[in-house]
């Protein structure tokens, strides 16, 4: 099945857009939404998500942040930002027209890049304002930037914004360079996310096992029996082969995607309560993902047992990698701690990262929950009920945002690289925004 990739792009920058996708093989469909204005962008993106089936999905900053919301669970996401590179090309133009390349006003690159250019090309930092892209910018915003610019430098300074409103609002007023990717930016971001939706789909069919454990039962032989018939009269179990497994065991085999989602991607497992309140018995289980049947039977047998060490019903999952996830719960608990009403200064702090006020509140819950302590992005995304990817995307907006800070690494497994730890900051800012 070839993948699909849905692509926003301004209409103007479309045929720059179908350049950088020259060389995608024959595997990777795109599927276009073109807008004209910014404040199109969302009713666009809505109707295309409600008729068109995705596996990918391709913007820059300013169409992703108008429809993240709106985006699935999981959906793999590549976001265009215009790179160091892409400035060092707009500058050489600019120089090329007769331009110079200062005073210059700049918008949307980041700081960083911007930093890196002027002292590779020993230019005047002083000549040089740059305004790097926020969620909560708009085009009025910039463009009075780059007017304040304009006169603050004279006649002799131009604008770089990547922005196709900015540059249609200020053309015929102050000289304008686009700033847009080059077809070698965009295509090193197509080219990465096409390879992650392949990985993605490739690990989701990896064969994988669970293993269900009657733990505590007054007739074993009766509640595996009944054990089975629930599982198998399961609607998210309909794609996987089931059957006895000894005294008091149940197995289960399917890809690893059915067990991805039974289990919430991995966060909580459903049918350990239904199985408990039908039989009356506690059950246990675990999951295993390996390279043969076998090899993933032996997992899950393992992950069960240590399951069956808990205290209460739940499951573990280990993969042959080493990665060992766990306890999983029959539900996810809900957070002691919420905020009944969003508030103003809730709201305002959502507007001000891009996040909605939902999001921010249940956050503010976790923070006063946590108490200062330090969590990863997966177990943001855990605490959240969301998966990995969409944690680490959220905690790249908080890290943008100023409402979380590093906290140095974790080492969860031997073999495995650091996880970085970071501390929620949200109580923080919601205090100084009372004041």
């Amino acid at each position: 099945m070839a993948i699909v990739i849905g692509v926003v792009t301004h209409s103007t920058h479309r045929e720059l857009f179908r350049q950088a996708a020259n060389t995608l093989g024959g595997g990777v469909d795109l599927e276009w939404v073109s807008y004209d204005h910014e404040d199109e962008i969302r009713a666009k993106v809505a109707e295309f998500l409600s008729t068109t089936r995705l596996d990918g999905f391709l913007a820059g900053p300013v169409p992703y942040t108008a429809s993240r919301e709106l985006l699935p669970p999981g959906l793999p996401v590549g976001v265009i930002r215009s790179s160091a590179l892409d400035l060092t090309l707009a500058l050489y133009r600019a120089q090329e027209r007769g331009w110079g390349r200062t005073p210059v006003s700049i918008d949307t690159f980041p700081a960083e890049a911007v930093e890196a250019v002027a002292t590779a090309l020993e230019l005047d930092t002083d000549a040089i304002d740059c305004l790097p892209y926020a969620p909560t910018q708009s085009v009025e915003d910039i463009v009075e930037f780059h007017r304040s610019a304009y006169h603050r430098f004279g006649d002799r300074s131009y604008v770089i914004s990547v922005r196709a409103d900015v540059r249609e609002r200020l053309s015929g007023e102050i000289r304008i360079m686009s700033g847009m990717p080059v077809p070698a930016t965009i295509r090193t971001e197509l080219h990465e996310l096409a390879l992650r939706i392949e990985s993605e789909r490739a690990s989701a069919q990896r064969f994988a096992a669970g293993v269900f454990l009657i733990s505590h039962s007054q007739d074993e032989e009766r509640a595996r029996i009944g054990l089975m018939n629930l599982l198998l009269n399961t609607p998210e179990f309909a794609g996987a082969w089931i059957e006895d497994r000894g005294r008091r065991g149940v197995v289960v085999f399917a890809h690893k995607a059915l067990f991805e989602r039974i289990t919430r991607n991995w966060v909580a497992v459903p049918a350990l309560a239904e199985a408990a309140t039908a039989l009356g018995a506690q059950v246990s289980a675990g999951f295993g993902v390996g390279a043969s049947a076998r090899n993933c039977v032996a997992l899950a047998e393992q992950a069960a047992d240590r399951a069956e060490q808990e205290s209460e019903p739940c499951a573990y999952l280990i993969e042959d990698s080493g990665v060992i996830i766990g306890p999983m719960g029959p539900v996810r608990a809900a957070l002691s701690y919420s905020y009944r009403e969003h508030g103003d200064d809730v709201e305002r702090l959502a507007k001000s990262v891009g996040l909605s006020a939902a999001t921010v509140s249940r956050l503010a819950a976790l923070d006063h929950e946590l108490e200062g302590r330090a969590i990863s992005p997966g177990e943001l995304a855990d605490h959240l009920g969301i998966t990995d990817q969409s944690g680490r995307r959220l905690i790249r907006t908080l890290d943008a945002g100023g409402l979380v800070s590093v906290e140095g690494t974790a080492q969860h497994h031997p073999k495995g690289r650091p996880t970085r730890l970071y501390r929620l900051r949200i109580a923080q800012a919601l205090l100084r925004a009372s004041r």
